[in-house]
């Protein structure tokens, strides 16, 4: 898996997990528990992955969408 992006916005990672499903790639969300385990409540950024395969078709689909991966 790759790394697609990187964020502190849990609505940007919503966002482009529903534009990703959209379109048939599957993500993983990364990190998404850290921030609690080290008490800075939201301050780690998280990952959002996908297949080595989808990485292209999805930093296209964020491009397209706004979102800079």
């Amino acid at each position: 898996m790759k790394e697609l992006l990187r964020t502190n916005d849990p609505t940007v990672i919503a966002y482009a997990t529903a534009l990703l499903e959209a379109e048939g790639i599957a993500a993983f969300q990364m990190d998404v528990h850290m921030s609690v385990l080290e008490g800075s409540l939201g301050i780690l950024p998280r990952r959002l992955m996908v297949r080595d395969a989808h990485l292209f078709r999805a930093r296209t689909v964020l491009k397209d969408n706004g979102i800079e991966a």
